[in-house]
């Protein structure tokens, strides 16, 4: 490739120009070496190799990759409390015939960080168990001192956790270490998920630079290096008159660096709200303008306000597993608030003081009491009666887990509008038009249609549907009147509208998309394309 050199050295970074007059063909250069030898600022020394290479002055010779280890939160606390093995040793040292729960609860470790460090010292022979199950001393007294195991497995472990507290940057090199400390580290690091490791495994790339050679045999750098000379182009030159230089008089006898007045200007992106998030703080400020008052509550509920309180039977299809997330630690709640535990049990069972029959079943009160990421928003109508007043009007943005498959409509993760309008006078009529602020105002649809739907909380119901122009006809969501199981068996003795709308197809109307993945996007240029779209229309 021909390069024109007069052109190419008018283009030149200082950064650039520094590099050409600091090295010669041969050189093998790296972003660290550019970097501490000529005083650049971190991340400058990958620019200015990056644009030499795009102007053929330099090129990639070999990439190299190296293993580092760095000590993680887990590791900087062994080093000032010892790791579980030493603490283990010295407390058996003090106290020995301990059962390894006693230890645990000693040492306020983990049952199975300390089994974990008893196998690992009973392979190496220090600890063993007797007949009673009690953890004892196994070494013979000539491989102990002070009562301390003298084995090189713990003078390299201390060796590695001194070394990385000292380290430059707080890694080691893998290549800096021995053979005996290659063997300990394996067992005490990990490459990903190290929350639970002293190290933390990084593969780290090095890329090696030198000035491109021409098909003549020319070297275009050291051309350029000469014509920047002739010059008296250093890269020290001037490029930005500040109001401290002329103030002090620092600019005089200095050389200032060319511009180009035909250089397009540099792309400015100024911050601004992501259009999604601005569309979820449209609507909250649409319905506070209606009245409306927001509630919240927690992402982790019991079956109890999730589904029972709704008057959805425990055996129930949608209870199954495949639509709900559980909680597997801790799997159950304490307890259920009384008097709305008895009520909806109650309820559940015989219709209770509502005037319906139930659903004729035993109420399981354990099972209710289990813990699940909530799949509803409705939860936090139900949550929000006990305490509504009346006349009164609620809404929530709310964020539900149910088990999907994903497409352009559906995620596993995602977002309802809740709400619930409570009062003597409320009917479907408030309802529909509620819902029909929704579809059209909110979504944006030109067409809507309401079809009969079933829940088990609510009597009548109603699906709201609206048409795309590219995915055609998909359903917002669903709502009703409250069931009196629900609202009697809460406290409340009025009618009560609710419904629960998936926010997030509503943007996708609004917003002119097609998925809703598209609204949790991470490229941020189809982020800016959509917000820009958003203001033009």
């Amino acid at each position: 490739m021909l390069i024109d050199i007069q052109n190419t050295v008018k283009n030149l970074h200082p950064l650039e120009i520094r590099i050409i007059l600091s090295y010669a063909k041969g050189d093998e250069l790296t972003i660290e070496k550019v970097e501490k030898e000529l005083g650049f600022k971190p991340g400058n020394g990958n620019q200015a190799l990056s644009w030499l290479a795009d102007k053929g002055l330099a090129s990639e010779i070999r990439r190299v990759t190296a293993v580092f280890y760095e000590l993680t939160a887990l590791g900087r606390e062994w080093k000032e409390m010892g790791s579980p093995e030493e603490r283990i040793i010295e407390l058996i040292r003090i106290q020995s015939g301990l059962s390894l729960p006693d230890i645990a609860r000693t040492l306020k470790l983990e049952n199975r960080d300390i089994g974990s460090a008893f196998g690992s010292l009973s392979k190496l022979g220090v600890l063993a168990m007797d007949g009673e199950k009690k953890v004892i001393m196994a070494l013979p007294p000539d491989r102990l001192e002070n009562g301390r195991p003298v084995l090189e497995h713990f003078t390299v472990l201390r060796g590695l956790l001194d070394k990385a507290a000292t380290a430059e940057g707080g890694l080691i090199a893998e290549a800096s270490l021995s053979d005996a400390e290659k063997s300990v580290m394996a067992g005490i690091s990990k490459k990903r998920g190290a929350a639970d490791t002293a190290f933390r495994q990084i593969d780290r790339e090095t890329v090696f630079f030198g000035f491109a050679v021409s098909e003549d045999g020319s070297v275009p750098a050291e051309a350029a290096a000469a014509a920047l000379k002739a010059a008296g182009i250093t890269g020290d030159e001037i490029g930005t008159l500040t109001a401290e230089m002329l103030e002090t008089g620092s600019w005089k006898g200095r050389a200032f660096r060319s511009y180009n007045v035909k250089t397009p200007p540099t792309r400015l992106n100024p911050g601004r709200a992501n259009p999604y998030a601005q569309f979820l703080e449209n609507v909250k400020d649409k319905l506070a303008s209606l009245g409306f008052q927001e509630f919240d509550g927690p992402l982790v509920e019991t079956e109890f306000w999730n589904s029972d309180a709704l008057f959805m039977p425990q055996f129930h299809s949608a209870r199954d597993i495949h639509d709900v997330y559980r909680v597997a630690e801790p799997e159950r709640a304490k307890a259920i608030e009384e008097p709305w535990l008895s009520n909806i049990a109650s309820a559940h069972e015989s219709g209770g003081a509502t005037g319906s029959r139930g659903w004729n079943y035993a109420f399981d009160r354990d099972f209710t009491r289990r813990l699940i990421l909530r799949s509803q928003g409705t939860v936090l109508s139900a949550k929000t009666l006990p305490r509504a007043e009346i006349p009164g009007k609620y809404f929530g943005i709310v964020r539900c887990f149910r088990y999907d498959r994903v497409d352009a409509t559906h995620l596993p993760d995602f977002y309802q509008t809740e709400g619930i309008v409570l009062g003597e006078n409320v009917n479907l009529r408030t309802l529909l038009g509620m819902l029909d602020m929704f579809a059209r105002e909110v979504a944006g649809a030109k067409e809507v249609k309401y079809v009969p739907g079933y829940f088990p909380f609510t009597e009548p119901s109603v699906e709201v549907h609206i048409r795309h122009p590219v995915l055609g006809w998909f359903e917002l969501g669903g709502s009703g009147i409250f069931r009196p199981e629900v609202t009697e068996s809460l406290g409340v003795n009025v009618p009560v509208a609710a419904w629960g709308l998936g926010i997030d197809r509503m943007a996708l109307m609004a917003l002119g998309l097609n998925d809703l993945r598209e609204l949790f996007s991470c490229n941020i240029e189809n982020v800016r394309l959509r917000r820009t779209k958003e203001n033009a229309g």
